[in-house]
């Protein structure tokens, strides 16, 4: 439901409730229940709360909580105080509003009795009540221990009352702020490493860019999309929004760190019993891989056959004692025709999951959202789950990556490097190389020391891998030049993933071409490896064409909310053929710092501008859980680069 609809009651309401009538008994006038606006601040001071309270109506999601509380007080004025007048009041107050304005021996008391054993009798479970929607147990538990300790002194509110009163507005006001001006943010893991450290506790800046605000503004307070420890959706969508965001100080900058509801993320597996769980992860690469399982699970015995004969010609190479890096060039020197054979084969059995790709695909979907089963690679095995939900934007999990592209910027990755040029520039330039962000080498001749060493002089906590067969660290551009003037013959090489060279694939490489963005059998990318793309920009128009759609189709679609078909050689968006598309929001391609250990932009792809949250301002906290070091107090109240 539009949130215009909750206006439209919100200023119909006072009529309804027969205000004009009620007013007088508390020494107002009946005018004043007439003005929109002006009514529910009269009201606040009446059920004894502070006229500027008015002023939450104006936020959605807030104006329904302060709705009730203006309804729970004014009743309570007029001696209407048990579990099921406050239950009224909170639901459907019209009866008692109708009583009050109908009922000449109704008169408000504006003085509650504190000590009058019948009065707080007749409050106490209404009371308990709004404690329960403040703040549910933990209220209760705090409000008890204090009533515990602290006897309750004459003509004083009780405990409860005290509780329940400040809670509520804490709730009220801290919701407002969290929504609107900043967010506390824990870094989960390390794609940010080492600009942002597990462990860190971040403000996101909301009025950086502009709050947004929320789509789905009824929401149980400070928490995102799931109640902890109950497991159930923390909101709900019987009032929603349309995307707007309210003025910020500047736009999203290149190279800014961003917090963003990730944009893969409105179908998702779900499984709240996992440590981080399946979901916010990308369900459109689930599909993908658990097709690619599906397909080879059941053609076991063929893929076996080609496996077999692989492992014997790695273990005819291995023989020799070679490192691995020089296993590639020999397999195919030394048994170029077994290769060929080989990879005629591979290519054979591949060519069925080609042509029938969309039929796996749709029993990989059948098998996650029906069966609820899914392969974790984390986990080695098969998980039973809860199936897929969707999520609205402003409720997908929130992410945090390092803008490197916005809108109208052209990218491209060579051998790790990322170049961009701007909308108004005439060449691609490098971009820069931030002083904690992480590459990946593979070192030779030399004998990594002892980890507590490497973490105190080196600041390596992890990324570094002593298996002989995979010599590698992500190191960071200093602590590469302190390794190299600690260890002057060691040599440090970064590793590569080229792409496939197109545009005639092989079988096998059409399928390995799907595991990045923009995820199409045609296109070949890799995360150290990208040819030159476009990214979107409000108001800019393309051709419709194989390759640009291969881009754009899921911007067009899941997006901007269009639906796309192509048919005889031909586009229809909408059920109307077009050759050029418009855009209609800005766009920006993400990246994580710890460059090769980051699920980002160019797994899943473009960020729309209406999933952007905030500005990561500073890290106001951190701890390191896994080494013992406790609390990191050189990164307490540090600014982020």
């Amino acid at each position: 439901m539009n949130a215009l609809y909750f206006y439209l009651f919100f200023l119909i309401f006072p009529y309804l409730a027969l205000w004009f009538k009620s007013f007088p008994k508390a020494g107002r006038k009946s005018w004043e229940a007439l003005i929109p606006g002006y009514n529910y601040a009269i009201a606040s001071k009446i059920g004894g709360q502070p006229w500027w309270w008015v002023f939450f109506m104006l936020i959605p999601g807030l104006h329904l909580v302060m709705w009730m509380v203006f309804n729970v007080s004014y009743i309570r004025k007029y001696g209407f105080f048990s579990l099921g007048e406050t239950i009224q009041g909170i639901l459907f107050p019209f009866i008692l509003m109708g009583k009050i304005a109908s009922d000449e021996s109704l008169q408000p008391n504006f003085t509650t009795d504190w000590e009058n054993d019948e009065h707080l009798r007749r409050r106490a479970h209404g009371d308990h009540l709004v404690l329960f929607l403040s703040l549910p147990i933990f209220g209760h538990v705090i409000a008890y221990v204090m009533g515990f300790l602290q006897k309750q002194k004459k003509g004083r509110k009780t405990i409860i009352k005290e509780w329940g009163d400040s809670i509520l507005f804490a709730l009220v006001a801290a919701s407002a702020i969290r929504t609107y001006v900043f967010e506390p943010f824990q870094i989960p893991t390390g794609s940010m490493e080492k600009t942002l450290l597990v462990g860190d506790f971040l403000f996101v800046n909301k009025l950086a860019y502009g709050p947004k605000v929320p789509v789905t503004p009824l929401s149980f307070p400070l928490v995102h999309n799931t109640i902890p420890w109950l497991d159930v959706k923390s909101y709900s969508q019987l009032e929603t929004l349309e995307y707007t965001r309210l003025p910020g100080w500047r736009n999203v900058e290149r190279f800014d760190v961003v917090v963003f509801n990730y944009p893969s993320g409105d179908t998702a597996v779900y499984d709240p019993r996992m440590p981080h769980g399946l979901m916010g992860h990308d369900y459109h690469g689930i599909v993908i891989n658990e097709a690619i399982r599906l397909y080879q699970e059941q053609t076991t015995k063929k893929l076996s056959s080609f496996e077999s004969k692989q492992r014997a010609l790695i273990k005819k190479i291995q023989d020799t004692g070679l490192e691995e890096e020089a296993l590639d060039s020999i397999y195919q020197l030394k048994y170029p025709e077994l290769v060929e054979k080989y990879q005629n084969e591979m290519n054979n059995y591949w060519q069925d999951f080609i042509e029938n790709y969309t039929t796996w695909t749709a029993k990989s979907r059948n098998e996650i959202a029906v069966n609820k089963r899914t392969f974790s690679g984390a986990e080695g095995r098969m998980i039973d789950h809860y199936g897929v939900i969707y999520r609205p934007v402003d409720k997908r999990e929130n992410y945090i990556k390092r803008c490197v592209g916005i809108a109208g910027d052209s990218l491209q990755i060579i051998n790790s490097q990322l170049y961009y040029r701007g909308e108004n520039d005439n060449e691609f330039q490098e971009a820069p190389i931030f002083y904690n962000q992480n590459l990946k080498y593979r070192y030779s001749n030399l004998n990594l020391p002892r980890k507590e060493i490497l973490r105190e002089e080196f600041g390596l906590t992890m990324g570094y891998d002593v298996n002989p067969n995979n010599r590698t660290m992500d190191l960071s551009g200093w602590q590469l030049e302190k390794l190299k003037e600690k260890y002057p013959d060691a040599n440090f090489e970064i590793v590569l993933y080229p792409k496939h060279e197109g545009p005639d694939f092989t079988n096998y490489e059409m399928v390995e071409n799907l595991q990045h963005y923009p995820k199409s059998m045609h296109i070949s990318t890799t995360i150290t490896e990208f040819d030159k793309f476009w990214i979107p920009k409000k108001g800019a128009t393309i051709e419709l064409n194989d390759h640009n759609l291969a881009w754009y189709e899921r911007v067009i679609t899941a997006y901007e909310g269009h639906s796309l078909e192509r048919k005889d050689g031909k586009v229809y968006i909408n059920g109307v053929e077009q050759t050029t598309y418009t855009f209609q929001m800005n766009y920006y391609w993400m990246m994580g710092d710890n460059r090769y250990n980051s699920a980002d932009s160019r797994t899943w792809g473009f960020v729309p501008e209406d999933h952007i949250v905030g500005r990561a301002a500073m890290v106001w906290f951190s701890k390191d859980n896994n080494h013992g070091t406790g609390v990191r107090w050189n990164r307490v109240f540090t600014n982020i680069e």
